[in-house]
């Protein structure tokens, strides 16, 4: 009896005992549920104040200057389709014409247009048909209609974007605008059961245990995409089982908050897919451009399933790889779309057969990066770089690509013929070797097409086109003329007999560079043959302070003197400042400010700042368009006649400048529709050892060559109050028929022409004294 009591007694303690560990089990697991909801909780409001906000730091993204087609425009073929590819356009390989695709025939090439949406244009894309003859647009078409075009726009090109620390590049999409298949293939690569669990899959996290467990480390994960999202977003990539919860409670606080389809697509445009060189892909929109160069709506079932494929590894799956593990696993993900039933066995069979074609590789490189560097002093006024690196804008420049490339090669090629012909030129330190500057304009706009500040940016920032302050030499000489022209005329005659000046006490003499012939030459001979002598003289007889009050009307930023040097460019001037002074001579008399900054507009397409064309007139047209004629006298046989030999055959005016010991040398050249300045030098100042026409000109004449969209051939516009009249050679004076035996024809302005006739070879007789003297009182109209 008493040992039943005792075993009754026993039960009742361990049935207390089991009750309070029960009780402290449901305890536990209570405050771990009510703990795990609080932090659930609080992960939910940290997500959707990540998510509520901005969810990715987008960089902002440069663009070139559109390009304008229209029938008379010069065209290089092989040019113009390199401009194709890198604009996205793709070569049709059948007779169908889809959209972004070109076609090259023997007298056209045929586009299909790409939507243009520009801050100053909007357009659906269409296909045109451009005939080609005689390296020139002959006429652009409607393809579908048959309209001629008078013009047609091709979108701007890409050339940097402003990165924050995480260099990422991610072109954003809509779920809207994703295709079903690439859905399909993201889902049977990563997460088939997506649209029916709650963030975590148990089967999966099942599988991932046990394969832990085995290898005693943590080999699988298991992730949903939902999981996947919360880790890449939110944690770190470590691989611990605490993160792993953190990703686990994280995946539960998504999917609480948010749609399925909007998680989605968050997570489409956050994987990470790849490196473009030392910026890494990030998002399918980008993917898509990258390896395929189309968007996202545009890609086949084939190219989604490799691009889904690449999730697990995009560095081992990449198409740029192993093409062999590449198609496995694309064939992979085709094979489970298609177990799912969610292709056929005729889109399998098309897909798997298909070979995997990526775009060819293009890595990120910054584009004309003098000419960015500029942009950016310029947006810095505007926004801190940690907004340019962050909220997607989207900035339009002036430049042109095809210029901007040809100035780099031209300047290259330049610098490097230079060596090879005088091997005192080179030196064994990059820092110190030969250097270059371009810069070519639209005179009328101020437009700036291309910006080269030197040989190689990787061995040198230093931007010699808007830093540098160098000595212009002769083509200084073009500014005194100017001044000269309102006292003195082109046929007016300057001595070329030695002479010495004082200047602070100090004597000082101008020599030529070589030896010119005559006592005198004319305000036209002097600037054509580059004389020093007849130049200083010119400067005196006008004034230095009429000269230097002109000068500075071309808002040149460096201060000028009034010696009598600064006839010969004896001080220095920014290229850039220069190029946009001599604008003015190309453009009747007005001159632009450099405009490099069109628009920037958010991404939302509201435009945040607009940059119009600034000018102000600073010189006549009548005077512009005199000093522009002395300057094609300049090219056509002065000291840059040897462009004709280059192949430069159209009306062309420039000058020729060189510096003393030839420590510079430059030639600026312009036409009606463009302005190219070239400078070349040391950094040190040392000598270069030849001319502005040995150096720079061969240069100019190269990049000028590759540029034939901004050729017209067309001559420059004679104004309204310029006469031209016939001159004698040897006086200077309005040439006397029959009797002058050498003459030629002379620009005037109206107000200050020749009156006289030729004294050196006048005429005798009654009437001809009384006919001189009816001239000299009614003028040259009788």
């Amino acid at each position: 009896m008493g040992s039943v009591k005792k075993k009754t007694k026993n039960k009742g303690t361990l049935s207390r005992f089991f009750r309070f560990v029960l009780w402290i089990c449901f305890a536990g697991i209570l405050v771990a549920v009510l703990c795990g909801c609080v932090y659930t909780l609080y992960l939910t409001k940290l997500v959707e104040d990540r998510f509520s906000g901005r969810r990715w730091s987008v960089p902002s993204t440069v663009y070139s200057d559109s390009t304008v087609l229209y029938a008379g425009r010069g065209i290089d073929r092989g040019s113009f389709i390199e401009k194709l590819r890198r604009l996205g356009y793709r070569k049709s390989e059948d007779k169908r014409l889809v959209r972004g695709q070109w076609r090259n025939r023997s007298r056209s090439i045929d586009v299909f247009l790409h939507d243009l949406e520009v801050p100053w244009k909007k357009r659906k894309g269409f296909p045109v048909k451009i005939r080609i003859r005689d390296g020139k647009i002959a006429g652009i078409a409607h393809m579908k209609t048959g309209d001629a075009l008078a013009v047609i726009e091709l979108e701007p090109e890409e050339i940097m974007q402003f990165f924050g620390k995480e260099r990422e590049r991610r072109d954003l999409i809509s779920i809207k605008n994703v295709p079903e298949h690439l859905v399909q293939a993201v889902l049977a690569a990563e997460d088939a059961r997506f649209f029916s669990h709650l963030g975590f899959d148990p089967a999966g996290l099942a599988r991932a245990f046990y394969t832990n467990l085995k290898h005693g480390e943590i080999r699988q994960g298991g992730s949903t995409l939902t999981q996947q999202l919360a880790k890449n977003y939110f944690l770190t990539p470590e691989r611990t089982m605490r993160r792993k919860i953190n990703e686990l409670f994280i995946s539960i606080a998504i999917e609480m908050k948010y749609e399925k389809k909007e998680i989605l697509e968050i997570y489409l445009n956050e994987i990470y897919l790849g490196r473009k060189g030392a910026v890494s892909v990030n998002g399918i929109g980008e993917a898509a451009d990258f390896y395929f160069d189309k968007k996202v709506e545009e890609l086949t079932p084939a190219e989604s399933a490799v691009l889904a494929g690449m999730i697990k590894g995009p560095n081992i799956y990449t198409p740029y790889g192993d093409g062999i593990k590449c198609r496995k696993r694309r064939d992979l993900v085709l094979g489970i779309m298609l177990k799912k039933g969610w292709i056929s066995k005729k889109e399998h069979k098309g897909a798997v057969n298909s070979p995997v074609r990526p775009t060819p590789y293009r890595s990120y490189r910054k584009k004309a990066p003098y000419f960015m560097d500029y942009v950016a002093s310029q947006l810095n006024e505007f926004y801190p770089s940690a907004v340019l690196s962050s909220m997607g804008y989207s900035i339009y420049t002036t430049v042109d690509t095809d210029v901007q490339a040809a100035a780099e090669k031209a300047l290259r090629k330049g610098l490097e013929r230079l060596e090879k012909q005088n091997s005192a030129l080179k030196r064994r330190n990059p820092e110190k070797r030969l250097q270059g500057a371009v810069v070519v304009m639209q005179p009328r706009t101020g437009n700036i097409l291309a910006m080269v500040g030197g040989r190689d940016y990787s061995v040198s920032q230093f931007n010699r086109a808007l830093q540098a302050k160098r000595q212009p030499g002769s083509c200084f000489k073009p500014f005194v003329a100017a001044a000269a022209l309102e006292t003195f005329k082109p046929s007016d005659f300057f001595s070329n007999r030695k002479k010495t000046y004082k200047i602070n006490g100090e004597e000082w003499t101008p020599k030529n560079f070589g030896r010119i012939s005559g006592d005198k030459l004319s305000m036209r001979d002097l600037l054509k043959m580059s004389c020093n002598i007849a130049a200083v003289d010119l400067a005196s007889r006008t004034g230095l302070s009429k000269v230097v009050s002109l000068a500075e009307k071309f808002r040149f930023t460096t201060p000028f003197r009034e010696y009598p040097s600064i006839a010969l460019g004896a001080f220095e001037v920014v290229p850039l400042e220069l190029a946009a002074a001599y604008c003015a001579f190309a453009a009747d008399g007005i001159q632009p400010y450099p405009l490099s900054l069109k628009n920037v507009v958010d991404e939302k397409g509201h435009s945040l700042v607009r940059k119009h064309v600034d000018i102000d007139s600073v010189i006549s047209p009548e005077k512009a368009f005199l000093i522009t004629s002395m300057l094609e006298s300049v090219v056509n046989t002065g000291t840059a006649r040897s462009l004709s030999k280059m192949g430069i055959t159209f009306p062309v005016a420039g000058k020729t400048g060189t510096t003393n010991n030839y420590r510079d040398a430059w030639f600026i050249g312009y036409t009606p529709d463009f302005l190219a300045l070239v400078w070349v030098g040391f950094d040190d100042g040392n000598s270069i050892f030849v001319t502005g026409g040995s150096s720079a000109l061969p240069i100019w004449a190269d990049l000028v060559k590759s540029m034939p969209g901004y050729i017209s051939g067309n001559g420059f516009t004679i104004p309204p109050g310029v006469v031209k009249r016939r001159i004698c050679k040897q006086s200077g004076e309005l040439a006397s028929r029959r009797r002058c035996p050498e003459t030629y024809d002379e620009y005037f302005l109206e107000t200050n022409r020749p009156l006289s006739e030729c004294r050196v070879h006048k005429s005798s007789g009654f009437f001809r004294r009384l006919f001189n003297k009816g001239r000299s009182v009614f003028g040259n109209d009788i």
